[in-house]
């Protein structure tokens, strides 16, 4: 009866009991057979409870639900969901699993959880009641933006409701006399560059994809000018959070946009990086820079990892205020080639940028090509002119669909791992040696100016066999990288995946005073629960 009737919907009761039987009525319009046939019993079948029915769907090869339903939540009530829709009105509240299952993953490997519904606040005064409403309910909360995580971040564990923030899109306070701006959770990193063009100035953090800022202040992203202009960390200066229970926070007091302050706790850096399990960010007020005089981009080849990377470490130590230096292996070169439409040599090859006045951009060309050429490497291939530029980056920005595009139809899953410069030779080689060992497909690219790379490892994730190895794999990169002083995760985020990693690195002490700091701002653990701690 499945196999013929997969649509058929058992009915529910108020909590499961594991193997007792239920009564099943066919729909009327299924009771009778196909063309003619022989009209079925109108006597009430008798069926297994979900576990069973689950297990006989598996046995008959029956496609099963991509994420577990779980016990019906008290809370899941028509008046609860009335209370939402009084806020943002019923066109911004959703129940439909289509939207449901679109809110509960993100780029990362983590199967999807989906919320239970998902509102689209236009402000922070629908955002603050909105939160007060699942906070005096106990309802997960479950923040969302443009849903390009790496780390399983927008997964709805426990259920919920998802904000999704990305109707609060408004841009103000721009002042480019203080090089300041505060954007809401709608607006990206480059609709930010766009209305910036003819102000002079810029937004230089760039993860590669076209995410939130508020998304990126989330997670503490970084990218590949973060080697000059530092990260999210370095360039937000307030924070406007919607705390669990509807309260709003300004981190650094309200409207204030100092350059520097010691008074107080730095409440704006607690903010950054946490992943949505403290508090809403629906404004952040970020820190902007002049566009340089002059911009040159060019890659150069060497003969090898170790090569590729000595330079790395040798041009930061001569101190050249280099803008990018990117590094991709000869496995993401041949990637990028293919994806990309390009012919760069197959080879170990650095991406680097130069802004400054055209005397001094030339000044640090000259000195980065010599150090270049005492390594093996080859004649810088330039990029000089805008379109060839924007060629260049997007091939860079493109890695990771490059990677997958190796093996068509797999997954995906990124290693994230820093560590101090000094180290970086050493930990990319001993990599890269363990990758051909695993037998792994894994094309390695990573912002080497700070010590943060990735290996982009496709597999098949109904391949057992495969799949153990690329978790065995990250699990030994990361303690490595634990092992020369540096963290498992640079940018990405801990999210899901990296939670035992976390205690690892901090340890015991730190890991505690983190539970005190969420329980304090989350007693109800509300807040994006079963991330990070």
């Amino acid at each position: 009866l499945f196999s013929l009737y997969p649509e058929v919907h058992l009915k529910r009761r108020q909590r499961r009991q594991p193997w007792r039987c239920r009564r099943l009525r066919l729909p009327p319009s299924r009771r009778a057979g196909r063309g003619g046939g022989k009209r079925l019993s109108r006597r009430p079948l008798r069926v297994l409870c979900p576990r069973a029915a689950m297990a006989l769907r598996r046995t008959l090869g029956l496609a099963a639900r991509p994420y577990s339903r779980g016990a019906a939540k008290d809370w899941l009530t028509e008046d609860f969901l009335d209370a939402l829709r009084a806020v943002v009105g019923s066109a911004n509240v959703s129940t439909a699993t289509a939207v449901r299952e679109q809110h509960g993953c993100d780029e990362s490997m983590h199967r999807c959880q989906p919320p239970d519904a998902v509102v689209w606040p236009q402000n922070v005064e629908q955002a603050s009641l909105l939160a007060t409403a699942c906070y005096s309910r106990g309802v997960p909360i479950i923040p969302f933006g443009t849903g390009t995580g790496l780390e399983g971040g927008v997964s709805a564990v426990q259920g919920g409701v998802c904000f999704n923030l990305t109707r609060m899109d408004q841009i103000s306070a721009l002042n480019t006399e203080d090089f300041t701006v505060a954007v809401e959770p709608g607006v990206t990193r480059k609709a930010l560059n766009n209305f910036l063009r003819d102000s002079g100035l810029w937004f230089p953090v760039d993860p590669g994809a076209d995410a939130s800022l508020c998304g990126m202040a989330a997670t503490g992203a970084s990218g590949t000018n973060a080697v000059r202009y530092g990260t999210m960390r370095h360039n937000v200066l307030n924070l406007q959070v919607v705390l669990p229970d509807g309260r709003v926070l300004h981190t650094a007091g309200q409207n204030r946009r100092p350059r520097k302050s010691a008074a107080g706790y730095q409440l704006t850096g607690l903010f950054i990086g946490s992943e949505g399990t403290l508090g809403l960010i629906t404004q952040a007020t970020l820190r902007l820079h002049g566009i340089p005089e002059a911009t040159v981009a060019a890659t150069c080849a060497f003969p090898s990892v170790q090569a590729a990377v000595d330079s790395t470490v040798q041009v930061l130590q001569a101190g050249i205020p280099i803008a990018r230096i990117e590094f991709l292996d000869e496995i993401m070169m041949d990637a990028c080639n293919r994806y990309s439409g390009l012919s760069y040599p197959e080879l170990p090859t650095l991406f680097l940028e130069f802004h400054g006045s055209e005397q001094s951009v030339e000044e640090q060309v000259q000195v980065t090509g010599e150090i270049a050429q005492l390594n093996g490497g080859s004649e810088f291939l330039w990029a000089r002119e805008q379109e060839a530029r924007n060629q260049l980056w997007n091939a860079r920005h493109n890695a990771w669909y490059a990677a997958l595009a190796l093996r068509p139809g797999k997954k995906g899953y990124s290693t994230d791992v820093c560590v101090p410069i000094s180290r970086l030779p050493a930990v990319l080689v001993e990599t890269k040696q363990d990758l051909l060992a695993s037998g792994l497909t894994g094309p390695i690219v990573g912002h080497v100016g700070d010590g943060n790379f990735h290996c982009l490892l496709i597999f098949d994730p109904e391949d057992p066999d495969e799949s153990g190895r690329v978790k065995e794999f990250a699990l030994r990169l990361a303690r490595r990288a634990l092992a020369m002083d540096g963290t498992c995760t640079g940018e990405h985020g801990v999210g899901l995946g990296k939670r035992q990693l976390l205690q690892e690195e901090v340890g015991e002490v730190a890991l505690s005073t983190m539970r005190q700091i969420k329980a304090t701002l989350d007693p109800k653990n509300l807040m994006n629960p079963g991330k990070v701690l």
